[in-house]
């Protein structure tokens, strides 16, 4: 066996500042807030990676112990996508797309599932539960089937259908409830203390935000450096915590010495509580009350890692950003139709979010700008706007239309 590669040292809770040990399983701070993990990072260098193309290839900075512990179903190492017609559209000079429908499962939730289900079983679980608004648990039913454990996975009854059939395959038990993630988040919280299931809910235990900040490790390596601005899309607030600890471990290692990327969140104007806190100067967000979106992911009510996310835009000198669903809706197609790309709505979010920034002035002409996608449209409950598909009965009415 090889020897072990992981620096992990202590987990840290990064409101009280109290400490535990890594060595067995927790979930959160004794005064209820989410833990990170901390590493020794004086002796980690570039050379030190790993030579893979996956998000493995940051093991160093990762908790498992060896690369024979990694589960992978081929996650991270999603493509920089640049998008020249998007500079031209919206005035800007450089902008990319970091393409996380790429990953496992079609989202960048496979990233965090990867390495929690990787350290729960080095940590000896075997039954894992999770909250899910849909693609958390999806991918933890993948990851769970690799390392042979048990999932649980309870969702709001109106989640998509792909993805709880996705779900279903990959071998979870599945439960459905009638509300959002927070009646679900209820439920699994309840459960786990009666059933023995560990739970893995978004900011609700260390390691899923592990697998999210290797997004920032990858930017940083295909830009070759660090942008102005990161828009993300965000319900749970995983990925922008974890781009945020990602910058900061950057510049700690000493790899990056110039100002860290502004974060502007993206969330949607029917379920904005991160948003709404941070316009109004709050170190917290309030529950919010009925919640509609057509973006899943984002139908977050209040999150766990409000706080985080209120620190992160507020530490970068970044923002959060409301947008409507029909910009959503036009922001897929617009991927779409200028960059070829396929963006789930949470990913058409941030073009609607760059939109409201650039004619704000709030992210200048000369910026560079890396939005999210974080997943696949194939999931995505309805159809983008303005698209509409004729029926034909024979070549010659094929031809007839197709005429000007």
């Amino acid at each position: 066996m090889p020897p072990p590669l992981s620096n992990l040292a202590r987990l840290e809770c990064p409101t009280c500042h109290k400490t535990y040990e890594a060595s067995a399983p927790r979930n959160v701070c004794d005064c209820g807030r989410p833990l990170f993990a901390r590493y020794d990072l004086g002796g980690v260098t570039r050379e030190s990676l790993l030579p893979r193309r996956d998000l493995w290839r940051y093991l160093p900075v990762l908790p498992i112990s060896s690369e024979d512990h990694a589960l992978t179903l081929g996650e991270g190492g999603t493509p920089l996508l640049h998008c020249p017609a998007i500079e031209k559209t919206y005035g800007v000079s450089r902008v990319f797309v970091k393409d996380e429908a790429a990953n496992p499962t079609g989202t960048f939730k496979a990233r965090g599932m990867a390495v929690a289900v990787s350290r729960a079983k080095e940590l000896g679980l075997t039954r894992l539960a999770v909250p899910s608004a849909g693609n958390a648990g999806s991918a933890l039913a993948a990851y769970a089937a690799k390392a042979g454990i048990e999932s649980l996975v309870v969702a709001p009854k109106d989640t998509p259908l792909s993805i709880l059939q996705e779900t279903v395959l990959f071998g979870a038990r599945l439960f459905l409830v009638d509300g959002t993630i927070t009646q679900a988040g209820d439920i699994v919280k309840a459960a786990c203390k009666e059933t023995g299931h560990f739970n893995v809910a978004t900011m609700y235990e260390p390691y899923r935000v592990e697998g999210k900040k290797t997004m920032g490790y990858e930017l940083f390596e295909q830009l070759g450096g660090l942008p102005d601005w990161v828009v993300f899309p965000t319900g749970g607030g995983t990925g922008v915590v974890g781009l945020w600890k990602a910058f900061q471990e950057l510049k700690e290692l000493g790899w990056h010495d110039g100002p860290l990327p502004k974060i502007a969140f993206v969330q949607a104007k029917g379920c904005a509580p991160i948003v709404k806190a941070f316009k109004d100067g709050k170190e917290g967000s309030e529950l919010w009350k009925n919640p509609v979106t057509i973006a899943p992911g984002l139908r977050v009510p209040k999150a766990l890692g409000d706080t985080l996310v209120l620190k992160a835009a507020r530490e970068s000198r970044g923002t959060g950003v409301a947008v409507e669903d029909e910009a959503m809706r036009a922001g897929v197609s617009e991927f779409a139709r200028l960059e070829g790309i396929g963006a789930c709505y949470e990913g058409g979010a941030t073009l609607g979010a760059l939109r409201q920034l650039v004619e704000g002035g709030t992210v200048k002409r000369d910026d560079t700008v890396v939005l999210f996608n974080t997943g696949t449209p194939l999931k995505n409950p309805r159809a983008p706007v303005g698209m509409k598909v004729a029926t034909v009965e024979s070549s010659k009415e094929l031809v007839g239309r197709l005429e000007p």
